[in-house]
């Protein structure tokens, strides 16, 4: 099927919402303005409200963004570990997913939403994002719930690694946690942030 074209609305509210990203990254939902998100898209704030409905629905757009692309993300490493068991595709996918938070803007946006979260929408998100993620990894890899629990766990040990910048601890508590664990070691932003 060829591609279609997108209106140019959609490719805007495509724009903003990978703009977004980095923006809410950086301050989070509650000390990010919609003017910040329309300056890093290069739009006015008035089209951003004809796009989104507030900021409310801008940020919860951005968070289910991020979502999807971790989902996009662990169906396109499983396809590396063909017939492989589900202990080979979990890793394979723990993998991708390292090398995705990678790009902290993508780390801090879900930190953010969790610190966010006792706003029912982005509770809801989060909970609609964890469901994706969690059913996806089942189904690429087959595995248990507890091996899809462990996923998940090491998931955000990974998040608590990457975020307080344990790598750069030398302590014998830090090395606990770090022992294993395949992530980023770097604390520097992708190049999108303002």
């Amino acid at each position: 099927m060829p591609d279609i074209p997108r209106s140019t609305a959609e490719a805007r509210r495509a724009t903003v919402l990978h703009r977004a990203v980095p923006v809410f990254a950086r301050h989070g939902y509650h000390a990010t303005p919609v003017t910040a998100v329309a300056e890093a898209a290069g739009i006015s704030q008035a089209y951003v409200f004809r796009l989104f409905k507030g900021k409310l629905e801008l940020f919860v757009a951005a968070l289910d963004h991020c979502y999807e692309l971790i989902c996009r993300t662990l169906r396109t490493s499983a396809e590396t570990a063909p017939g492989a068991g589900p202990d080979e595709v979990l890793e394979a996918l723990g993998n991708a997913y390292a090398d995705l938070i990678a790009d902290r803007d993508l780390l801090m946006l879900q930190i953010h939403a969790q610190s966010a979260s006792d706003i029912p929408e982005v509770c809801e998100a989060i909970r609609r994002g964890y469901a994706a993620v969690v059913e996806t990894a089942r189904e690429l890899s087959g595995g248990t719930d507890e091996q899809v629990q462990r996923f998940i766990a090491l998931g955000q040990l990974c998040h608590l690694i990457v975020a307080a910048d344990l790598d750069g601890v030398d302590a014998a508590w830090a090395r606990t946690l770090t022992r294993g664990m395949r992530h980023p070691t770097s604390r520097e932003s992708n190049s999108q942030n303002p």
